[in-house]
Parts: structure tokens; sequence; C-alpha cells
């Protein structure tokens, strides 16, 4: 009786055991579930303006863009839905901020201990902890950090708009929110029909939310070690120097190649005073970080504008942050690997550290499948709307990247092509994450190694 009793249990431990969602499969889950709600909300008439509610694919489309704060819309956000809706949008953005904040950091701090991720979130489960780290004050510190830099944004925001604007109390309070919200959260939703170009040559509203969208893209790893170890540079990881350096280089070459490019584009900078240009160009070099506001027509600028713009958004801000894109670190990675073999040395060094050759291949890794996914979606759009393959190329990589950025012809899109740009959205929000975290942490032991072989390369 004992031993039928003991199988059972050991039966029933089994079927748990298999029914037990991996890491990477439970964050996947609760973001669809997440888009999912949303959509529902976004689908009832007292999300919409007017007589019925919005049809599927707008509530998809609108949900997944917020969830996975990438900011592409098919519809006019402040005319198209009601504050009920713009509320639903702004708390799936929180919701998809926080929620990659924290898993991110989670697999980080899992990684850095050199544990599986099973292994560590079951002692987190038990313990209360992860390594060194409390997972309670992990959670809490995120939360803070979050709400501290939003909180500052809002202030600044709300007293320009209050002072210089003349909006009342409440507007001011709810329009300081949402784009505090969605800038640092990297989202790019905004409460104007022209998104920010109202703005344009405004410093108290375009730098507080640059500020804002750059801090959300460094990553919460980066913004603790700075807290920490600020006036301590020797200190500091690899990761956060990586980070912080690609982020100044990627900004400021960015601003310098938009801002020479569209300072004589009558449709866009030509317009402007000379700082207004430079305003805008450092605003928008900013804005490929994966935030996706503009304060200039898009769809007016240069094709050579866009090109380097397309490699801005797809190389994206840093790791565990709001940001997308492959991230400064991968980017970071494959460049000190090709400076190493130009070279002609054998291990890549950082800042006077060796990097891990398991991560050559995890970069590899991440960029390759990051390019077949932007080749893919660029040509399914191209197929399935008619677009130019600049146009297309662009909404892809906004897509992928997160971003939010447009030219202006997703709302023109089909049906079917916006629906490759959802599944581009979510894949590029937790693709490269959950991919990265599971190359990372797949320690598979082989106990033989075959011949070694050169083929000709180049």
């Amino acid at each position: 009786m004992s031993n039928r009793l003991h199988s059972e249990r050991a039966q029933l431990f089994r079927a748990r055991r298999r029914l037990r969602l991996h890491p990477a499969q439970a964050v996947v889950t609760g973001f669809g579930i997440a888009v999912a709600a949303g959509t529902v909300l976004l689908m009832l008439p007292i999300s919409k303006v007017g007589p019925g509610g919005a049809n599927f694919i707008q509530a998809l489309f609108t949900s997944t863009s917020a969830v996975c704060v990438t900011g592409l819309t098919v519809v006019d956000t402040p005319t198209f839905w009601t504050p009920f809706g713009q509320v639903v949008i702004l708390l799936l953005i929180q919701l998809g901020g926080l929620g990659i904040m924290i898993f991110a950091s989670l697999i980080g701090l899992v990684l850095a201990r050199k544990l599986s991720v099973r292994a560590r979130l079951n002692t987190a489960a038990e313990a209360k902890a992860v390594g060194f780290n409390d997972v309670r004050g992990l959670v809490r510190g995120i939360v803070l950090i979050s709400l501290t830099i939003e909180a500052i944004t809002f202030a600044m925001l709300f007293l320009r708009f209050l002072l210089g604007y003349g909006y009342t109390v409440g507007e001011a309070a709810w329009h300081g929110t949402f784009h505090a919200v969605s800038a640092f959260n990297n989202a790019g939703f905004a409460l104007y029909s022209d998104n920010l170009i109202g703005f344009a040559q405004d410093p108290f509203i375009c730098l507080p939310l640059c500020g804002a969208i750059i801090l959300g893209g460094l990553g919460f790893p980066v913004i603790m070690q700075l807290r920490k170890e600020f006036r301590r540079p020797l200190h500091w990881s690899m990761n956060t120097k990586l980070v912080l350096w690609g982020t100044a280089v990627l900004v400021i070459a960015g601003t310098a190649f938009i801002t020479i490019l569209e300072w004589n584009n009558p449709r866009t900078f030509g317009g402007m005073n000379p700082w207004g240009r430079v305003l805008a160009g450092f605003f928008h070099s900013v804005q490929t970080r994966t935030a996706g506001f503009n304060s200039v027509d898009i769809g007016a600028m240069h094709d050579e504008t866009w090109l380097g713009m397309d490699v801005l958004m797809f190389i994206g801000g840093g790791p565990a942050g709001t940001a997308g894109g492959i991230k400064v670190t991968t980017f970071a990675v494959l460049f000190f690997i090709m400076m190493t073999e130009l070279r002609g040395e054998g291990a890549v060094n950082i800042f006077g550290k060796r990097l891990s050759r398991a991560v050559h291949r995890q970069a590899i890794t991440v960029v390759l499948i990051a390019v077949a996914a932007v080749v893919v979606g660029a040509a399914l759009l191209m197929l399935l709307s008619g677009e130019s393959l600049d146009r297309a190329l662009f909404e892809t990589v906004s897509a992928f990247a997160t971003v939010g950025l447009s030219t202006g012809i997703t709302a023109d899109l089909s049906a079917s092509a916006q629906v490759v740009l959802v599944v581009l959205m979510f894949l590029g929000r937790l693709g490269p994450l959950t991919l990265g975290s599971a190359i990372a942490l797949r320690d598979r032991r082989i106990l033989y190694e075959f011949p070694k072989e050169r083929p000709a390369v180049g």
C-alpha cells in the first residue's frame, strides 16, 4: 500500500513538474495575457470616442504597442480613444515597462551568479533572495527608481504646461503624467495628433523627456551601480562602462548626423532657428534609442536620414531597461571582436578585462536572429502592402526595436501587414531577452570534441 502511495505521489510530482513553466516561458505568457487583457479593454465601447468600440486589429495593435512600450499607432490616440481608453494605454505602458525591467534584472542577477535560472528562481522562492540580493528589495528598488524618475519628469512637464501654455491644473497634471510615464518607459505615445511637433523648439518640454528616455534606456543595473558608486568609476562593471560610453557616443553621433542632414530641409529643420535645429537633432537622436516621440514630420526627412536612424534604432539602448533593439552592449561586443580580429590579437579585452568567449557566440546569435526578423518583416510589408523598401525597412526596424517612430504609413497598412508589425513588436520586446537568457544559461557539457578545420573566410 505504501509503495502504491509513493508511486502516486511520484507521478503527481512529475505531472506538476511538467506543467511548471520555464521562467522565459512564464514572462512570455505573462506579457501575452497583458496584451490580451488590454485588447479586450480597448474593444469596449467606453474606450472609444463615438458609437461602438474599436475593432480587433485596432485594439490588438494598440495594446501590443503599449505593453511592448513601442508607440506605433494605427489610430490617433487623443481623438480616437476616450479618457478611459487613454488610462488603459497608460497602465499598459507602465505594466510593460516595469514588468520587463523586473524580469530582465532578475535574469541579470542570475547570470551574474552563474547558476541556472530555475535553480536561482527556486532559491528566490524558498529563501526570498537571489544570491546576496533580496528579491523583494530588488523589486522595490526598480519600482522606486521608476516612480522617482517619472515623478521628477512629471513635475517639470506639469509646471511647463501650467505656466507656459495656460493649461488648467487638471490638464497639466494629466498631460504631465501621461508623457512622463511614456517617456521613461520609452513608449512614445503622446496625447497630441501631431505627437510633439508643437513643442519642437521648447527645451522645457523636450529636454525633460529626453532625460527620462535616456535614464530608462540605461537599464536598472546601471542606474543602481551609479547610485551606489557614482564617484568610483574604477569599480564600475564592464556592463556599466559599455552602456555609458555607448550611449554617449551614439547620442552625440546621432545628433550630429541627423542635424547636418536635415539642417536645410524646409519640411523638417529648415524653418527653425539654429539652436532649434540642434535641439531637434538631439531630440530625434535620443528618440532612436527606442522612445518614439517626434517633434518634426519623420515622413518628410531625407532617405539618408532614415537609413542612419535605422541603424541607431536597431542598436537600441542598454540591457535590463525599458529600451529595445539588440542593445548597446551587444553592438559594443561585436565592435571589440572586430577590432581584436583586425589587430590579430587572441583575446578580446575591454576596459582591462577579458571578454568571455561564450559572449562572442551569444552576441552573434542575437544579431543574426534580429537581422533575419527585420529582413523577413520588411519583405512581408512590401509584399502585403506594396510599400517601398526604405519605408518598409524603417517601419520594420522601428517595430522590432520597439521604437515607435514611423514615416506615416502604419495606419494605411493592410490588416495583415499590421499583424506582421504586432508580431515584430512582441518578438522584439521579449525575443532577444528570453533568447539571450536561454542561450547564456544553457550549460550543456560535451565530453568530446571534433577535429578542427578552418574554412576560407572573406
